[in-house]
């Protein structure tokens, strides 16, 4: 099977192709850019770019012939902050984290997840772009803040896979919202507990860290989330959290992923907490638990097991849509890659710039 990688990093979109002599760059777009976010069709040929420029700003590109050839498109942009805001977020984009849509009950809706907190939609493939208002309006957006960044951000977001108009978005640091009706109205998730901010407020939904939220295809009630302090999961699409206890090495991360065809089955890249942020022991590992959270696997097989110092972004974990194969990215420029669930890896590139997320096509 002909297999396929894009890889967002600090220097710019590779796509890498498996062939006989192993994986190789077959493209490389947008050369020495930051890319930050990257969505393409089922079938590859649709493709959005997100780009961060740093004093020339936010830049989108579109490819409809599988990136042969781009074409800039209008990046989401807020609004212009009214005189009477109470709010202390800028109204500007700093950065998109996050790109989801092309549904196949919804093929032109696109969703735009960005910092600082704001969440927009397309309903043209991207072309143009609109603010939801619903979300970025409420009271309780101001008690979000940021979580490694000067300011919130939305950086997943999780669309059911029956019915485009059910939506969760994650937040760092605002918790994780479910909205049934394509983004009119929202409900915050409960049962996550933050240890980073006062006793009396730790159970606060509005001030959680989920580091990633991801969804099941086949069982869309089904969320796992890597949360700052812990692993969480979700049985009913996301309005109650549960704790998953016994998570091996570590309950810190950043990276989930989850088998499309299997909501009990789902992997995490575990770190030391709090401010090292490497690998425990400096050994890479990847958890596994296929039992919904009950026990967990612990699987170094062809990861480096010294002196490792990589660390996997939200995005840097990647589970191909059989649910067999994975792909992982890391802080360093490694890429590994397994066809066995994650019982095994090799590592496909060890030179890319710094991973930002990595995707199957």
């Amino acid at each position: 099977m002909n297999m396929k990688l894009t890889v967002c990093t600090r220097k710019g979109l590779f796509v890498l192709e498996a062939g006989g002599a192993g994986w190789a760059v077959q493209r490389h777009h947008f050369p020495g850019e930051p890319v930050t976010a990257f969505l393409s069709d089922a079938d590859g040929a649709h493709c959005l770019a997100a780009l961060r420029l740093g004093h020339f700003g936010v830049k989108l590109w579109r490819s409809a012939d599988a990136g042969k050839t781009w074409t800039e498109s209008a990046a989401p942009a807020y609004p212009p902050k009214p005189d009477d805001a109470t709010d202390t977020a800028p109204w500007a984009v700093d950065q998109i984290w996050i790109l989801e849509g092309f549904h196949a009950k919804a093929p032109g809706r696109i969703w735009a997840g960005t910092i600082p907190g704001g969440l927009f939609r397309s309903d043209d493939q991207g072309r143009s772009w609109a603010l939801n208002g619903a979300l970025w309006n409420m009271p309780q957006r101001r008690q979000w803040f940021g979580g490694g960044y000067d300011h919130p951000g939305v950086h997943s977001i999780a669309v059911s896979a029956q019915d485009p108009d059910d939506i969760v978005v994650g937040v760092s640091c605002g918790g994780v919202w479910r909205s049934l009706d394509a983004g009119q109205s929202w409900q915050v998730g409960t049962g996550m507990s933050a240890a980073y901010v006062p006793p009396e407020r730790a159970g606060d939904p509005v001030t959680q860290d989920p580091h990633r939220v991801v969804r099941c295809r086949s069982a869309p009630e089904v969320l796992w989330t890597q949360h700052h302090c812990g692993v969480w999961r979700s049985d009913d699409s996301g309005l109650t959290w549960k704790a998953v206890d016994n998570v091996k090495p570590s309950s810190f991360g950043f990276a989930v992923g989850v088998d499309p065809n299997n909501p009990g089955r789902a992997w995490f890249v575990p770190a030391s907490a709090d401010t090292l942020r490497i690998p425990v022991g400096a050994a890479l590992s990847v958890g596994r638990t296929s039992d919904g959270g009950t026990s967990f696997e612990v699987m170094r097989d062809g990861l480096p097991q010294r002196d490792a110092y990589h660390l996997v972004y939200r995005h840097g974990l990647a589970v191909s849509p059989d649910g067999r194969r994975l792909a992982m990215g890391s802080t360093t420029g490694s890429l590994w890659v397994s066809d066995c669930e994650g019982q095994s890896w090799v590592r496909a590139a060890a030179d890319l710039p710094p991973i930002y997320a990595v995707h199957w096509m």
